[in-house]
């Protein structure tokens, strides 16, 4: 009898020329930017910059659309950066930067792109129309990138500012809407193109029109766009991973109060012969809260080793922390329902949709109306 043995992961066995070059190009830039730039960084920011590359990397070879939105949006942003030339004041000169790949103008097209890829979904969902779903989608990658592109493009101006300005643009209301909007679409596209549906996305891509309009309020009424130094106790190595951990808990829990609003339509019959069937979006609400829930956990436990640093102590009962408590025991006591006492049904996705309500307080309301440590976001 031959035994037969499996010497590599089913991924690894997989991979292609074009895997291992997508992973060689991610380590080739990873190389780059600690010669280039590790003088200024410590081991932690090396760390972080070593750790984001492999799980890039990862992304790519597990979801192949995420490689190519990686590679379109190097492309994109290399160019970008090359057309400053070194001087911010050439975002008013530069025909790119002003009216496609300027930090701030790069951010508009985000926004005008997910607002339109909301309304395609909308007419792909009523009108039974598989074109126009694919095209939403597409509208939904571009947004993304466009997203990423002005991101990328404001944390390279943010230096061009000076060198004790510049920093990750992950610290105020302004650029964690924006994060939250990319990371939340994301998430989506993963699903649709797991699951092959289209019709998810006319739900999920409200709330994301919900965080565009408010970033669109917030830079037009508030004018609360610009970039400013960071306060000393933001000026640490945790903000690159405390943040981002968050908002894809944030992203997960929104995401899946969405498909909670989808689900009870579907359940009283309302779009019934329209929307998924009811096994896959409870499937899609399970997995996106049990996501969630990883990452903010992560985040929060993040968040107290950057307290003790900072302010000499690993909770305090700031409101930020103590909601950020609710917002976890919420979930635990959402999947303890599921996963232990089998609860089913309606009354999961009308938890879910309260938790995006407190998750909503958590993330806005605390900074809305009360105060403490965490008064980084004021409106």
């Amino acid at each position: 009898m031959e035994l037969v043995h499996e010497s590599k992961p089913a991924l690894l066995r997989e991979l292609r020329l074009g895997d291992w070059g997508y992973a060689l190009v991610w380590l080739l830039g990873c190389l780059y930017t600690l010669d280039k730039f590790g003088a200024g960084m410590n081991v932690y920011s090396k760390g972080i910059l070593c750790a984001a590359s492999l799980g890039f990397i990862a992304l790519g070879w597990f979801w192949k659309p995420f490689r190519l939105m990686c590679v379109i949006t190097a492309v994109l942003s290399l160019f970008a950066i090359y057309e400053y030339h070194g001087q911010i004041a050439s975002a008013e000169q530069e025909l790119w930067l002003k009216y496609l790949l300027g930090s701030q103008t790069a951010i508009m097209w985000m926004s005008f792109l997910f607002v339109l890829a909301t309304l395609i979904y909308w007419v792909a969902l009523l009108g039974r129309s598989e074109f126009a779903g694919k095209f939403a989608s597409v509208l939904t990658w571009c947004a993304v990138v466009m997203g990423l592109v002005g991101m990328l493009t404001r944390w390279y101006v943010s230096y061009l500012m000076g060198p004790d300005i510049g920093h990750i643009p992950i610290s105020n209301l302004y650029e964690v809407f924006i994060l939250f909007s990319f990371m939340t679409a994301l998430f989506y596209l993963y699903y649709e193109d797991r699951y092959e549906s289209y019709q998810m996305g006319a739900f999920v891509l409200l709330v994301i029109a919900a965080a565009i309009g408010f970033l669109l309020w917030y830079t037009f009424d508030r004018h609360a766009n610009g970039i400013e130094p960071l306060v000393p106790a933001l000026q640490s190595y945790w903000m690159k991973i405390h943040v981002p951990a968050n908002f894809v808990g944030y992203g997960s829990f929104s995401l899946s109060a969405m498909l909670g609003v989808a689900y009870l339509l579907k359940s009283k019959g309302i779009l019934a012969d329209r929307l998924p069937d009811l096994v896959m979006l409870d499937d899609v609400m399970y997995k996106s809260i049990a996501i969630g829930f990883l990452f903010f956990t992560i985040a929060t436990i993040l968040g107290a080793l950057w307290a003790a640093q900072a302010w000499g102590g690993y909770w305090s009962w700031d409101p930020k922390e103590t909601w950020a408590l609710i917002v976890w025991l919420n979930y635990a006591a959402w999947l303890h329902m599921r996963l232990v006492k089998g609860v089913r049904g309606p009354i999961l996705a009308w938890w879910s949709i309260g938790g995006l309500m407190v998750t909503t307080f958590a993330f806005l309301g605390v900074n809305m109306f009360l105060s403490g440590l965490h008064s980084y976001g004021k409106l």
